[in-house]
């Protein structure tokens, strides 16, 4: 019995009751969803809300007219646009490759093996979303200009475009023979809860992410009103006016007005501040959910822009535990993987935004790492680094403050010594700051993974796979030589992990088990058990 799926990718049905198997046949190119025109219209149709205003206010008495009639304008010819782009989107799933063809004026495909391809992510924005759509986005690693996206496929089309990809992209990499047909993945799989983010815990998550972009914001709409009314934005004499008049009325008020304006001031910015850093996590945040599941960590998040990214744990290069100053003094925490896949242009996966020590362990131990303990061999930095870096620090710092007394003196002769003054303390401050920092500095290596430390106010983690490190480099300056320690710069897939300061015979040990350990293991195997 053969039966067709909805996207029309023909299965071959198994009188054993096995899962339905993908034929190989050569495909046909196919179109996205027909309701891709329809939102490409809609989000023209948005774009030109703006335009459309600044004109009507800027025509005089028939401005309301012209104003709609350039609004419909914009959206008729961003319609049109959407409809051709639509109808020049094909893309076809090969035997050993997917390719996707585009362009209007100029024709463009890309084909990209399966073997490349690191995962598949369904991404829904609002509009998107309310017709039952999504973006299937093919992330291969390369960086977000490199890799593929299909806009819009049916929601349907789209987990089950992901699921066949996936079991061809996991073919090519065990060998199976490119011809034989595929046991297409259950859409429903088991999964089992790691960590959710509910109202509450996004709201104070939100009150730490104090955000001013709303200035940024009005700052850009400001300078796109000065393109259809009278008013330049970036001219120094409209400011210079406007701050003289609020001088004045400042100046007007009594001293203790003035407090209080000042004080509400601040109030206000905090406000504005808190307020948008709480729409900001709202809207990114919104239904976090990580599970574990058979094929890795699948994590769905998003209130306007909706995301369900999955992650296979064998992809997983390695850990990123950071924190901030103030968040850290009420034990809250981060966790990153460092992955080969992109997740939204950032090179690592966020999976526990704002968590728990205690929440953030069980993902590490999901994920093959393990927390460091009491039992850990922590080793610090070399003394003489920490010595080099706090006088080359304190000294540019004191260099600047005399160039900029120089400049002081002879200018305002007045302020020169208080310029120097600044100087000496902010010199003696960043002394005092490696110092400590050193004491924060470490690093260990057991018989699996090694761990980095640092940071005093806002101190972060690193943790990587012996196994998955790529290289081991020592790199040493001409301070460094002569000093004897070295920067370790581990090589890892989809990250940067370096460790400065370290002794050159501990840099040499280290090295050295690493290489031991990469060199004894059997990757064929290895592979095998973690695709599995």
């Amino acid at each position: 019995m053969n039966e067709t799926a909805a996207s029309g990718v023909p299965r071959v049905g198994r009188s054993d009751g096995a899962p339905p198997t993908v034929a190989r046949p050569e495909e046909e190119p196919r179109r996205t969803a027909p309701l891709s025109v329809l939102v490409g219209t809609l989000q023209s149709a948005q774009g030109a809300i703006l335009p459309a205003i600044f004109i009507a206010f800027s025509t005089g008495s028939s401005g309301l007219l012209i104003g709609l009639a350039a609004g419909f304008a914009l959206a008729a010819i961003g319609a049109l646009f959407s409809w051709i782009a639509w109808r020049r989107l094909t893309y076809t799933i090969r035997a050993q490759d997917i390719r996707v063809e585009s362009g209007v004026l100029s024709r463009s495909a890309r084909s990209v093996p399966y073997e490349r391809i690191q995962d598949v992510s369904l991404e829904q924005s609002l509009v998107p979303r309310l017709f039952g759509l999504v973006a299937v986005k093919f992330e291969t690693g390369a960086g977000g200009g490199e890799d593929l996206s299909l806009s819009f496929l049916r929601e349907e089309q789209g987990e089950e475009l992901r699921q066949l990809v996936r079991a061809r992209r996991d073919e090519a990499e065990s060998g199976a023979t490119p011809g034989a047909p595929v046991t297409e993945a259950r859409a429903e799989e088991p999964a089992q809860p790691l960590f959710t983010m509910g109202p509450r815990r996004i709201f104070t998550f939100g009150l730490f992410e104090f955000s001013l972009a709303v200035f940024a914001v009005l700052g850009g709409l400001l300078q796109t009103a000065s393109s259809f009314v009278d008013f330049e934005i970036w001219d120094p004499d409209i400011w210079q006016v406007f701050f003289e008049d609020q001088a004045d009325t400042v100046a007007a008020l009594g001293p203790d007005a003035q407090v209080v304006s000042a004080i509400a001031g601040l109030i206000g910015v905090f406000l504005i501040g808190s307020a948008t850093g709480i729409v900001r996590t709202f809207t990114r945040e919104w239904g976090f959910l990580l599970e574990r599941t058979p094929r890795g960590f699948r994590r769905r998040r998003g209130l306007f822009t909706r995301t369900d990214v999955v992650m296979p744990i064998h992809r997983v290069q390695g850990l990123k535990i950071g924190t901030r100053a103030i968040r850290y003094r009420f034990g809250w925490h981060g966790l990153r993987f460092v992955s080969l896949a992109q997740d939204s242009g950032a090179a690592n996966h966020v999976v526990a935004p704002f968590a728990r020590m205690d929440e953030i362990e069980p993902i590490v131990e999901a994920s093959g790492f393990h927390l460091p303990d009491d039992r850990t061999d922590w080793h610090r930095a070399s003394r003489k680094y920490m010595f080099d870096r706090a006088l080359i620090e304190a000294a540019t710092i004191l260099l600047l403050g005399i160039v900029a007394w120089a400049i002081f003196l002879a200018v305002l002769p007045d302020w020169s010594d208080v310029v120097l003054g600044a100087a000496l303390i902010l010199s003696g401050l960043s002394a005092l700051a490696q110092v400590l920092g050193w004491r924060y500095r470490r690093h260990a290596l057991d018989a699996s993974q090694i761990m980095a430390r640092g940071g005093i106010l806002s101190p972060k983690s690193q943790i990587a796979t012996r196994l998955k490190l790529h290289s081991v480099e020592i790199a040493q300056g001409p301070i460094a030589r002569l000093r004897g320690y070295a920067t370790l710069h581990l090589g890892q897939a989809g990250g940067i992990f370096a460790i400065p300061g370290v002794p050159v015979a501990r840099a040499r040990e280290v090295r050295r088990l690493v290489l031991d350990t990469i060199a004894a293991t059997d990757f064929s195997q290895l592979e095998s058990q973690q695709a599995a």
